[in-house]
């Protein structure tokens, strides 16, 4: 396979996850006059119909931030997206205050940024570098039975990534506090992504955490049906050649590589550079 060809198949997954056309017939929608998402065209009326929110030439606006995650509810319950349960920050910059709270089922729908922790769990071997990967449980709500990392998930309410990486760590992998405050820091990826739910807008802060050879992650809550130790090298060939991983996870791991040397030449740069498209 030549070098092109092999950077194709990464690049598709770039690309992929970029796919969004924004605004795309969407409408700003602001909260107390900031700017924190995209309103899809099927909630726009329904907005404009509800108290508090009114219509101004910059987009939806929300006077008061209190109010959406009310406003969420009762469009849920219209059937306009399904409820998650699961409260997020809204912000209008990353590192800016917190404007309101909104369910997770809403936020695709909302066009708002969400926030999230990947975990590269690697194991260094004689033969080399390998990773934990997950294979998430059939029944999955998004994307079942997709390969993804040892630990994944949103950031919620009140939280922030280092605190998410800890909770997310225990409940979905069984790895104690103590070893999953280990992991260091690797950057943060941003895209923008048509999906059947919508808008994904999408923040994820990447952690490598080095485990020892003798540790084995156990499918603690039910959201992974199992755990398989790979050598670096054949996830690869995975993430290049298939779809087999979860959408997201793809960018990481192409993050990853790039950062171990193992993807190289002039088209590494254009990679490294689509990753940052949010």
């Amino acid at each position: 396979m030549g070098q092109d060809d092999e950077l194709a198949g990464f690049e598709r997954h770039v690309r992929g996850c970029n796919n969004a056309s924004i605004p795309g017939g969407r409408m700003r929608f602001l909260i107390g006059g900031e700017p924190v998402g995209w309103a899809a065209p099927r909630i726009v009326g329904a907005l404009e119909a509800m108290d508090g929110v009114g219509r101004t030439p910059e987009g939806i606006t929300l006077a008061a931030g209190a109010a959406l995650a009310g406003i969420s509810r009762a469009l849920a319950e219209r059937g306009l997206y399904r409820w998650r349960g699961e409260e997020f920050d809204v912000r209008a910059m990353p590192e800016g205050p917190v404007l309101a709270r909104i369910d997770r089922g809403a936020i695709p729908s909302f066009g708002v940024q969400a926030v999230g922790v990947h975990v590269n769990g690697l194991v260094r071997r004689a033969d080399g570098l390998h990773m934990w990967i997950a294979i998430r449980a059939s029944d999955k709500l998004l994307d079942p039975g997709k390969l993804d990392h040892i630990v994944a998930g949103g950031v919620p309410a009140g939280l922030d990534p280092a605190a998410t990486l800890l909770k997310e760590a225990e409940e979905e992998a069984a790895i104690p506090p103590e070893l999953a405050g280990t992991a260091e820091p690797a950057g943060v990826i941003e895209y923008a992504m048509e999906r059947p739910e919508g808008l994904r807008r999408d923040r994820v802060h990447c952690y490598d955490l080095m485990l020892p050879d003798d540790f084995t992650p156990l499918a603690a809550d039910g959201e992974v049906e199992a755990f398989e130790l790979w050598p670096l090298s054949r996830a690869i060939g995975v993430v290049r050649d298939t779809n087999d991983f979860k959408f997201n996870v793809n960018l990481v791991l192409i993050d990853l590589f790039l950062r171990q040397g193992l993807i190289g030449g002039p088209g590494a740069g254009r990679l490294r550079a689509g990753l940052r498209q949010g």
